[in-house]
């Protein structure tokens, strides 16, 4: 933690600027959160070696996690829009910090279950705050706040596979302890982020970001573009659900590579995703978000059709440029899922985190029971059609919301 961060002040923007400061704590926070998530998803293959689970094991376990988080994150969001919470940030902290814990000392498949779903529990917290204290210190540039909250995820996500390789497969299981400290570092920065957060709702900068807008559109364009968003969810989640939790199991079966090298090429994916990120916030913002939400869906469509067939040099290039490329379209979704429904910002986050969750756990259960049945590359080979569900991002209207008169 920096001491920038440490330090972070209640009111050190102006109301008319984008809180770079606070922007940069709570990316750090999604850093640190989603870092301590993906050294689960990383740590399959110990965990498989160590109590010779299925595929199939592996697909409940993520499943747990992602549900626990996706079932809760809408009510969430729901609740905190009425009554914002601002330091139910740092407690829920404390889920993923016990969580972690357990999973150190995990002795069966039931103990297993149980941290996956505390880890996702602190999640559910999270995210729908965060990204209200992220569109409340937007300043209006939305997509940019949320690319950049949304960035500390994808290179937290990246490092997971990392410390698997570096740490948790050289010294154990019991080693993931030593990852809590994160939690700790996490709930430190959060309580900072917290007392801006409550600082700031009842100022000018609360009413004018987290307020009502004028959509210009009824309430069957605008139901019918929430399903559409929601189609495109599931085709981008479903689909790197067999990224995520799979990639080291297909590397090694197809390539004979070891667990460490096949870690390192999940981390060259999860990188690519971070990058990403960073490139379809602020696009969007500038082209708009319709044009950024079918090009890096659809866009990502001939390279997924390619990737069963690779050898293990274009394997490689090719999980980094559809991680380079679909990871562009989530802050994009979101900033227009929250424009169709002004007002309920924390409702519309939690909803569509938690449809991506839940989208990515059930893909994982469905796909390891796949991979058990026939084989990891005939699963690899029945998602690379999932991409070209992006094509219904085509009917999504234009959006350009005005602000509501004061």
């Amino acid at each position: 933690m920096t001491q920038a961060t440490a330090t972070l002040p209640a009111k050190s923007n102006k109301d008319s600027g984008v809180a770079y400061r606070v922007l940069g704590a709570i990316s750090v926070s999604h850093l640190l959160n989603d870092m301590m998530q993906s050294v689960l998803l990383a740590l399959y293959p110990v965990l498989k070696g160590n109590f010779s689970l299925s595929f199939a094991q592996i697909g409940v376990i993520t499943l747990a996690f992602q549900f626990s988080s996706s079932l809760l994150q809408p009510l969430i969001g729901a609740f905190t829009d009425r009554r914002p919470k601002p330091y139910s940030l740092p407690i829920g902290m404390g889920f993923t910090l016990i969580g972690l814990l357990l999973l150190s000392q995990a002795w069966n498949f039931a103990s297993i279950v149980v941290a996956a779903t505390l880890i996702g529990m602190g999640s559910s917290v999270f995210h729908p705050e965060s990204s209200r204290v992220a569109r409340m210190a937007s300043a209006g540039q939305h997509g940019l706040a949320q690319s950049i909250f949304q960035v500390g995820g994808n290179i937290g996500s990246s490092l997971g596979p990392l410390l698997v390789a570096l740490i948790i497969v050289p010294f154990g299981q019991g080693s993931v302890a030593w990852v809590s400290l994160a939690a700790l570092a996490a709930m430190l920065i959060l309580i900072r982020v917290s007392r801006w957060y409550a600082a700031n709702l009842n100022t000018v900068r609360g009413r004018s970001t987290l307020g009502r807008t004028e959509t210009g559109l009824s309430r069957r364009q605008v139901q019918a573009a929430l399903g559409i968003l929601l189609v495109l969810v599931f085709s981008k989640y479903f689909y790197l659900a067999g990224l995520n939790s799979y990639l080291t199991f297909y590397l090694m079966q197809r390539f004979a590579l070891s667990v460490q090298n096949a870690q390192y090429c999940l981390f060259v994916f999860l990188f690519a995703v971070a990058v990403g990120t960073v490139v379809g916030g602020p696009v969007g913002d500038r082209i708009g978000r319709k044009r950024v939400i079918w090009g890096s869906i659809v866009g990502t469509a001939p390279f997924a059709l390619l990737l069963p067939y690779a050898n293990l040099f274009w394997t490689i290039a090719l999980v980094f440029v559809i991680g380079l490329i679909i990871a562009s379209a989530f802050s994009a979704i979101l900033v227009y899922a929250q424009e169709l429904v002004p007002g309920k910002t924390g409702m519309i986050s939690g909803l569509f985190f938690g449809l991506a969750f839940g989208m990515a756990g059930v893909g994982a259960a469905a796909l390891g029971s796949l991979a058990d049945a026939t084989s990891i590359e005939f699963v690899y080979q029945v998602c690379s059609f999932l991409p070209l569900l992006g094509l219904t991002a085509f009917m999504l209207p234009e959006r350009h919301p005005k602000k509501a008169a004061a």
